[in-house]
């Protein structure tokens, strides 16, 4: 179990990144939902002790994270928005550095561990390709396979299938589901349809504070019969942002549809549709506007 108290973090350009952040994350899949800018990846990085809050704690299974840094990173595997590799490596001879910086020194245990997790995470029939030559996706795969080095109690992800095909989203994907049934798997992302899909716990976060946390599908259910459906044409909107909640907009088939928040029919040619997450998460994003 992973718990968070009070987490708070603002940049000397007085950029408030995080206000007050508590979470209690256990064991499996939490989706953290938020756009761009929302402190998503200043909160991976804060728990991943690569940055240090203004203020509060973090704790994994008893252990003082920010003041024990040293320990906590042999307890956690972290795969960046921005992950690095030298190219003209191998994926086998990069795992073995990786392992060896892990402290993996012997030499057979780190062959046995190089060689199960390279078949976990599928990329065993090209463990001698130069990393360089790797799709996006087997890049990824590769990032979760480094991140699982040591038995990791907590994996934390940022934005990792942001720029992939669906096959290869779809592939990462079901492997993260697999790590998330005896681990902890933070799953930082603004694609709501992956938490959707994974996670059975999660946060939205929005300007440095967490809006809302819980299970999706409970937050899907205090939506019902709030969601209505509506084409029309673009010079509507203007007027229609004045007087309703707009949640999204957005082209179908040439038209514009948007859907609104209401408990009651908002207007003539309105049509009540079931809600999902994208709903939820827009419109947490326009209480906080």
């Amino acid at each position: 179990m992973l718990h968070i108290r009070e987490l708070s973090k603002t940049y000397a350009n007085g950029v408030k990144a995080l206000h007050q952040i508590n979470l209690d994350i256990p064991t499996g899949m939490f989706g953290l939902l938020g756009p761009n800018g929302a402190g998503k990846s200043t909160l991976m990085r804060t728990i991943a002790t690569l940055q240090d809050p203004d203020s509060g704690s973090i704790t994994l299974d008893g252990l003082d994270v920010l003041n024990n840094k040293h320990e906590a990173r042999k307890q956690l595997g972290y795969l960046p928005q921005d992950f690095g590799v030298y190219p003209k490596e191998s994926a086998r001879d990069m795992l073995e550095h990786f392992a060896v910086l892990k402290g993996v020194l012997a030499t057979g245990e780190r062959r046995d561990l190089v060689e199960a997790l390279l078949k976990q995470v599928n990329l065993w029939e090209v463990r001698n390709q130069k990393l360089g030559g790797f799709s996006g996706g087997m890049r990824q795969r590769f990032g979760i396979a480094q991140a699982l080095i040591g038995q990791p109690k907590l994996i934390i992800v940022d934005e990792p299938t942001a720029g992939l095909d669906p096959e290869e989203r779809n592939r990462f994907l079901n492997l993260l589901a697999e790590i998330g049934e005896s681990v902890v798997v933070i799953l930082s992302t603004h694609i709501v349809e992956d938490v959707t899909d994974l996670c059975p716990r999660m946060a939205i976060i929005c300007k440095g504070e967490v809006r809302l946390h819980g299970e999706p599908r409970e937050s899907i259910r205090s939506l019902e019969g709030k969601v209505w459906k509506r084409t029309v044409a673009k010079a509507e909107l203007a007027d229609m942002g004045k007087t309703m909640t707009l949640l999204s907009t957005r082209l179908v088939g040439g038209q514009t549809v948007v859907h609104v928040l209401s408990d009651a029919n908002p207007g003539a040619g309105f049509e009540a549709i079931p809600p999902d997450l994208e709903d939820v998460y827009f419109g947490q994003l326009r209480a906080a506007a």
